[in-house]
């Protein structure tokens, strides 16, 4: 039998998946209790960054769960946690100014975002069959090898979502980390600790995109058959 690689990539990136997600929970924990002057609350933040960028067509809205929070480009709506909607702390205004930088994204055509909401409705088809199809296309490898090709080529636009969601993360982020530090929302040690809580969400999707590329790789192994 040969040795598969991406078996042991997927293991140690879901490893580190799991430090990552620990560590970015500790941070947001840590930093919700730390409120900063001005006493403005998660909705106000997102609120006066979209008009300060001149948005006035997005509304914020408050959504069930932890961590839930997300720009919607269908809705026009900046969905914002309970914790993050009503709380005055630095971990709220990082999240709400964060959110909304996808929504200055949309409203500035940014084009990493255009190709990932384009991929969409592809790669949530792909993501439910790709297993599936990948199977069949093991089973019947010499019967009907493209099948096999059919599944890795869903399992790459999948791997390819991941990576194209990096820049938009990462833009969404260093865009509000602008607005928060040019309009003094946030001042001094403030700064430093938003920073900190959008960089440890930045890498859930580093080790996500990389999650994917070691499924590829995975999959791609079972390609070298004698």
């Amino acid at each position: 039998m040969t040795w598969n690689p991406g078996f042991l990539l997927i293991i140690l990136i879901a490893i580190i998946g799991f430090i990552v997600q620990t560590k970015l929970q500790s941070v947001f924990k840590k930093y919700s209790k730390v409120m900063f002057p001005g006493g403005l609350t998660g909705r106000e933040v997102a609120e006066r960054m979209l008009h300060d960028n001149g948005i006035y067509d997005v509304k914020v809205v408050s959504t069930h769960g932890q961590l839930t929070d997300h720009y919607n480009p269908t809705t026009k709506t900046v969905n914002l946690s309970e914790g993050v909607y009503n709380s005055n702390s630095v971990a709220a205004a990082a999240v709400a100014a964060h959110e909304c930088g996808h929504a200055v994204q949309h409203a500035r055509e940014y084009a990493p975002l255009k190709m990932r909401s384009a991929l969409v409705p592809v790669v949530q088809f792909s993501s439910m069959w790709s297993t599936w199809v990948i199977i069949a296309g093991i089973l019947m490898i010499n019967t009907f090898p493209a099948l096999f090709w059919i599944g890795i080529a869903m399992i790459a636009l999948s791997a390819l979502f991941s990576l194209v969601t990096l820049p938009v993360e990462y833009n969404a982020s260093n865009r509000a980390m602008e607005w928060l530090e040019s309009t003094r929302t946030l001042q001094g040690v403030q700064v430093a600790q938003a920073r900190e809580a959008l960089s440890w969400a930045a890498r859930t999707y580093l080790v996500a995109a990389l999650s994917a590329i070691a499924t590829l790789i995975y999959y791609l192994g079972f390609a070298r058959r004698d």
